[in-house]
């Protein structure tokens, strides 16, 4: 995973991450957003939708094993799971798609509202800036992407298992035939599952500062954690350069497989220092949109990366 080989990107990702920093206070070893985390072991299996929609061979192999991390917002590792800022709620996966002769991989990184701050990493930069300055308030009046970002329902959920995840930016699928598809992706529970639940305030203050993370293995014990891999496919005149520009509801959603998570990793925090989600897919089949949000992204998740393997 290279830098972005735009200086003014890189630039903006290390004030993001030095914002961050600032924000929650140093946390050597730990992301600087999304903490805390757990990583569970499973795999994916593609539907025939997803084989017709994409070339890439974690859609066309009969399955793919994954590493998954759920987590928690803010650069806290000890926030409360009962704290509201610990939402929206982080789904990350990573598709293994060989050892040798070198690792090859490929990620998906969605967290749990349909929404970001801002169109481009300029955007998210301020924003973050006003939230360190104490000036949001003022900052929102302005801005509205953001205030819809902050408006938007971010309720706990029952589980990690009970929660819906959002990939805040699109991409392009290319089929073995050469058609190209524009899609977000979507990580619904399983119908087996129960599909999603949250607590109220009162509920809330019943549960553990742990609950979440407790419940990880309480219900692996019952079988797998199971998710549908979604897409939400785009039509023509749609806005695949903006990820604050929503498609409409009524556009045609395809299940592309399920996601099986069966056992939580081992050495978690070595592996938690370790592991670099990339928001940039690197996988022939999925390519990249021309949201200039993806490579900022990209270089803050890399910059933030090895200051955590070097802490």
């Amino acid at each position: 995973m290279p830098l972005p080989s735009d200086e003014k990107v890189v630039q903006t990702s290390n004030a993001i991450v030095s914002t961050l920093h600032d924000i929650f206070g140093p946390h050597p070893g730990f992301r600087p957003a999304h903490a805390k985390g757990v990583l569970l072991n499973g795999t994916f299996t593609p539907t025939e939708e997803a084989k017709a929609l994409s070339k890439a061979p974690h859609f066309n192999n009969p399955s793919t094993p994954i590493i998954a991390r759920f987590s928690s917002s803010t650069g806290i590792p000890e926030l409360p799971d009962t704290d509201p800022n610990g939402n929206p709620r982080g789904f990350a996966i990573r598709f293994l798609l060989a050892e040798t002769p070198r690792r090859v991989h490929t990620d998906i990184i969605t967290h749990s509202v349909d929404g970001f701050p801002g169109s481009n990493g300029q955007d998210a930069l301020d924003f973050f800036t006003a939230v360190r300055d104490g000036s949001l308030e003022t900052y929102l009046a302005s801005h509205p992407q953001a205030r819809a970002f902050v408006d938007l329902p971010k309720p706990t959920p029952v589980s990690f298992g009970r929660e819906k995840y959002f990939g805040v930016n699109a991409f392009k699928f290319v089929s073995a035939g050469g058609k190209e598809t524009y899609i977000r992706y979507r990580v619904v529970p399983a119908s087996s599952a129960g599909g999603e639940a949250y607590l109220d305030e009162a509920a809330l203050k019943d549960k553990s500062p742990t609950f979440l993370y407790d419940d990880v293995p309480e219900l692996l014990e019952s079988g797998p954690i199971m998710f549908k891999l979604n897409a939400q496919i785009a039509e023509d005149g749609d806005v695949t350069d903006d990820n604050t520009a929503k498609w409409p509801e009524d556009r045609r959603v395809v299940e592309l497989g399920t996601i099986k998570l069966e056992s939580v990793a081992d050495d978690q925090a070595a592996q938690q220092k370790q592991i670099i989600f990339d928001p940039i897919p690197r996988v022939d089949g999925v390519e990249a949109s021309a949201d200039p949000l993806l490579e900022v992204r990209a270089g803050i998740y890399l910059i933030s990366g090895r200051e955590r393997r070097a802490a």
